[in-house]
């Protein structure tokens, strides 16, 4: 929200993930994927979760050559996003691409089981 009182959406209503009540952005939580310097390509889609409602999970795939843990990417997550919007889960992975190499969220989606964030 602006200091004027008007709410900025970042990117489409259904990737935004909503946590506890909180909202997470999924292009902001992306952004500090692709500072890691082993990430390649970088996706965050909604996971459900029995507290939480849904939990970021993000989807990886890493440099060749590059050896990394999902504790590398979590703490590094930890370093510059606040705890609520940290990735609950990590997959390491090619991710779907159409053939112009846009990644394929809804897939995502579909391997995550978060049915409610695929037709909004």
């Amino acid at each position: 929200m602006n200091p004027d009182g008007y709410v900025k959406i970042k990117d489409r209503s259904k990737d935004i993930i909503i946590s506890g009540g909180e909202n997470i952005s999924s292009i902001e939580v992306e952004d500090v994927l692709y500072r890691h310097p082993a990430v390649l390509a970088a996706a965050v889609v909604a996971k459900p979760d029995p507290k939480w409602g849904e939990t970021p999970c993000a989807f990886l795939e890493i440099k060749p050559g590059v050896e990394v843990t999902p504790a590398d990417i979590i703490t590094h997550c930890k370093q510059h996003l606040a705890g609520f919007k940290v990735p609950k889960a990590i997959v390491f992975g090619e991710l779907p691409k159409t053939s112009t190499g846009k990644i394929q969220k809804f897939e995502l989606r579909k391997q995550a089981g978060s049915a409610t964030a695929i037709d909004v």
